[in-house]
């Protein structure tokens, strides 16, 4: 891999007035910061429709924009929304996003937008992209339903003004972000996506192709996706998602994920795919279960897949997410793919100086963190260690004293020294923030993906000084 560096920032962190970052100025202000501060690369989490606990990684469609993101000062200047709608929607905390009152709000603000746009407009982009179509569809039928779960719907007609809407946030939001890319691209920046690797049960992909998923006659699940107990949770983690009917999908060489991956490739110039070792084999829990104990791996697609992926990726960066239970056969995929695998430098210490995961070893062909948006920061890690684990941290990096704001800069620079291709810092670690600020706690459904930054906070970044680092280790 080319030698390079970058931030991973998701869009809901944002600053801005309207209770979540999105898709305006403050995503051009940060393009700006990463380019003078050397970094290549902006890193982002899932755009698609959260649930109900505000998860990006558990959506009604692999193939939708979240409408949260769409900047309302632009539909303001675009004469789509009053001064006193948008005065109405500033925020009351500048510090974390207001998921309920973006529940309750936001999408009512928007179909007042929709019904003073001319929706003709939309017709070639909904045309173009038939799985975006079918997902307001059915988020229509679903609202004509009361919301029910599409297994219980007594009506597929769908509610006119609710398909006017999506039908008008998912354009708004995709020609929106597609604006933030080519300015971001302008700048000599480049975007990373993430592919979650399953998708929800209450879906419209599964509504559209429930035969490409382990379900009984009744359209619910056999099994259901997690991982074994590991380092995140005793009782390994129970994440509910219906599994791939591998088998079938086969038949038409995986033709759902291809339109998957080329619609992530028109929105970012690589993607990290989660939970990558799935597709080598996959953790199947029976979906009567309540914890992830029972659970049995059973084989994944492997290079099949991986040989349709690349072939729609083309020259788009692909990142495998090899993180968890891996066994020499998921290392093995990972090489014969050629995508770059995972490091992250707080797994570093669970497995000695031998660990892949410690600066010294990491090879090129890998992108390395500090910690990913399911870590503590960094500095929350450290000082959430034990003593003894502390004290091996800090000598590791050639650090004597107890103090580790001093040791700071050390781990940051030996990260980027290491040779990793790619050395990606999450925003909270450039700012030494500490765990009040860590984005989300897997297993936990509680005060996750609510932090965000203020422009003041980014402000206090020395840029020359990230600068000059990335020139110093040719980044």
């Amino acid at each position: 891999m080319e030698r390079k560096s970058g931030v991973l920032f998701h869009i809901s962190s944002l600053w801005g007035e309207y209770s979540s970052g999105s898709f305006g100025k403050s995503a051009k202000e940060l393009v700006e910061f990463l380019a003078d501060s050397g970094f290549t690369y902006w890193q982002v989490l899932p755009f698609c429709v959260t649930d109900d606990c505000n998860s990006p990684y558990k959506s009604y469609s692999a193939f939708s924009l979240n409408p949260y993101f769409i900047d309302l000062e632009v539909l303001y200047e675009e004469g789509l929304i009053t001064k006193e709608e948008l005065q109405s929607a500033r925020q009351q905390t500048p510090y974390l996003c207001e998921f309920e009152r973006l529940r309750e709000e936001r999408l009512a603000l928007l179909e007042k937008a929709s019904k003073r746009f001319d929706m003709s407009v939309c017709e070639e982009f909904l045309a173009s992209h038939p799985h975006t179509q079918r997902f307001c569809e059915f988020m229509a039928i679903k609202k004509a339903n009361g919301d029910k779960e599409w297994q219980e719907w007594e009506t597929h007609q769908p509610d006119a003004d609710t398909l006017r809407l999506w039908r008008f946030c998912q354009y708004k939001a995709f020609t929106q972000w597609l604006e933030i890319k080519t300015f971001a691209n302008s700048k000599g920046i480049k975007i990373i996506g993430d592919i979650p690797i399953y998708v929800s049960l209450d879906s419209s992909d599964m509504w559209e192709n429930p035969q490409l998923f382990q379900l009984d006659k009744r359209h619910q699940p056999t099994s259901v996706a997690g991982v074994p107990p590991d380092y995140f949770s005793e009782d390994g983690q129970l994440w509910g998602n219906p599994l791939y009917n591998w088998k079938e999908m086969k038949k038409d060489g995986f033709l759902w994920w291809r339109e998957r991956m080329a619609f992530m490739c028109e929105l970012f110039d690589g993607v990290r795919i989660d939970h990558f070792r799935a597709i080598e084999a996959y953790f199947s829990v029976p979906s009567k279960e309540t914890t992830a104990r029972n659970g049995k791996w059973k084989k994944g697609p492997g290079m099949q897949f991986v040989k349709a992926i690349q072939e729609e990726a083309g020259d788009k960066t692909v990142i495998a997410e090899d993180l968890g239970d891996i066994t020499p056969a998921v290392h093995k995929l990972v090489n014969d793919s050629g995508f770059p695998g995972m490091r992250v430098l707080q797994f570093g210490l669970m497995g000695g100086s031998n660990s892949i995961h410690m600066p010294h070893n990491y090879p090129n062909n890998c992108v390395a963190y500090t910690g990913t948006h399911d870590n503590n920061t960094l500095l929350g890690y450290v000082w959430e260690m034990s003593a003894e684990d502390r004290r091996t941290f800090l000598n590791y990096f050639g650090f004597e004293g107890d103090n580790f704001d001093n040791c700071y800069d050390t781990v940051m620079r030996s990260m980027l020294a290491s040779h990793a291709g790619l050395v990606i810092f999450p925003v909270q670690d450039l700012l030494k923030f500490g765990s009040d600020t860590r984005l989300n706690t897997p297993g936990s459904s509680e005060k996750n993906w609510a932090f965000r930054l203020l422009k003041e906070q980014l402000d206090t970044v020395d840029r020359s000084k990230f600068k000059y680092w990335n020139d110093l280790y040719a980044r």
